[in-house]
C-alpha cells in the first residue's frame, strides 16, 4: 500500500511540474527552430527582469497577510533552512575534492540553483496538501525568505564581479520588489480588488515567459562543461536541503500542518527567475537555463521523498 501511495503522489507531483517543463521546452524549440532568434528572447528577458517578475513578487507576498508571532517557530525553521542552503552553495568552491573542478565564475551565476525555489509551485503543492491553512504557512515563507535568498543570490555575482553589494541591491528590480512587498504586507496594504486580475495576469505571464525565456537560452553543452558544480547545486537543493528541513521540524517543535509545508518547500524545484537574474547580471545563461531544467525534473523525485520524511 505504502508503495502505491508514493507512486499515485509521485504521478500527481509529475502532473504538477509538467506545465512548467514544457513551457522550457516549447522556448527551447521556439528559439532553436523558428524566426522567434536570440535577439528576440534578449528583449523578452529584458521585459520578465525589470517589470513582470518585480509585479509577480510584490502580488506573492502581499496576497497573505504575515502574522510573524503566530508563525514565529516555522520563520526561525526557514530562515534556518535558507542559511543553510546559502552556506552550502557559497562553500562549494573552498571544498578540497571540489575546489580544482569549480570556476569561479560559473559558481558565482550558479550558486542560487541550490537555494532558491519556485514560490508557485510551493503555493500549489501547499494547497493539495494542507488546504488554506497550507497556502497561509507557505505564504508566510514566501514572504520572510524571498528577500534572504534574492541577497544571497545577487551576493557572489556582485563579489566576483568586485561591484558594490548596495548598489546593486538597490538597481535590482527583485530584491526592489520583495523589500518594498514585506513592508508593504506587514503595514496592512492590499492590492485593491479592481487590480487584483490585472495583477494577476501580469503574474502569469512573467511565469510563462520566464520559462521560455530559459528554454530559449538553454545549451545542454554547458551541463556538459561543468558537471561537478551541476551536481554539487542540485544535490544541495533536492537532496541535503530536504534532510536538514526534517531535523528542523524536531527542532523547532512545528506542528503537523507546519512540518508538512516546511519538508515540500526544501525540496522544490528552484526558481525559473535564476536564468533572468544570471543572464542581466552578464553570466553563463545558458548553463543556468539547463540547471533549471534539470531541477524542474528532479522536484518530481525529491517532493514526494520528502515528504515520506514526515512519515
Amino acid at each position: 500500500m505504502l508503495r502505491v501511495h508514493w507512486y499515485s503522489r509521485r504521478v500527481n507531483y509529475a502532473q504538477l511540474l509538467f506545465p512548467d517543463f514544457s513551457l522550457i521546452l516549447c522556448g527551447y524549440l521556439v528559439c532553436r527552430y523558428t524566426a522567434l532568434n536570440r535577439s528576440v528572447w534578449e528583449q523578452v528577458e529584458t521585459l520578465v527582469y525589470f517589470f513582470l517578475f518585480p509585479v509577480l513578487l510584490f502580488q506573492s507576498i502581499v496576497r497573505s497577510p504575515l502574522d510573524v508571532h503566530a508563525a514565529s517557530r516555522l520563520i526561525g525553521a526557514g530562515w534556518a533552512l535558507g542559511l543553510t542552503g546559502i552556506a552550502l552553495a557559497y562553500v562549494l568552491p573552498h571544498v578540497p575534492v571540489l575546489k580544482r573542478w569549480v570556476d569561479g565564475r560559473d559558481h558565482a551565476g550558479s550558486a542560487q540553483i541550490a537555494f532558491r525555489f519556485n514560490s508557485f509551485i510551493g503555493l500549489a503543492i501547499a494547497e493539495r496538501l494542507s488546504g488554506p491553512q497550507g497556502v497561509q504557512l507557505i505564504a508566510v515563507l514566501i514572504g520572510v525568505c524571498v528577500p534572504l535568498f534574492n541577497v544571497g543570490a545577487v551576493w557572489p555575482m556582485v563579489r566576483h564581479a568586485k561591484r558594490s553589494l548596495m548598489r546593486e541591491m538597490l538597481r535590482n528590480p527583485l530584491i526592489l520588489a520583495t523589500a518594498s512587498a514585506l513592508v508593504a504586507n506587514l503595514a496592512g496594504f492590499t492590492i485593491p480588488h479592481w487590480l487584483e486580475p490585472s495583477v494577476s495576469r501580469i503574474g502569469a505571464a512573467s511565469i510563462a515567459l520566464g520559462l521560455m525565456a530559459a528554454g530559449a537560452g538553454m545549451q545542454f553543452g554547458a551541463l556538459a562543461r561543468a558537471k561537478v558544480l551541476a551536481v554539487s547545486l542540485l544535490s544541495i537543493r533536492h537532496l541535503l536541503l530536504p534532510l536538514v528541513a526534517f531535523g528542523l521540524t524536531r527542532l523547532f517543535a512545528l506542528s503537523a500542518a507546519e512540518t508538512t509545508v516546511l519538508l515540500a518547500f526544501s525540496a522544490l524545484p528552484t526558481a525559473s527567475s535564476c536564468y533572468v537574474l544570471a543572464a542581466r547580471m552578464g553570466y553563463d545563461g545558458a548553463y543556468v537555463a539547463g540547471l533549471v531544467t534539470l531541477s524542474t525534473l528532479l522536484g518530481m523525485l525529491s517532493l514526494p521523498l520528502a515528504l515520506g520524511l514526515s512519515r
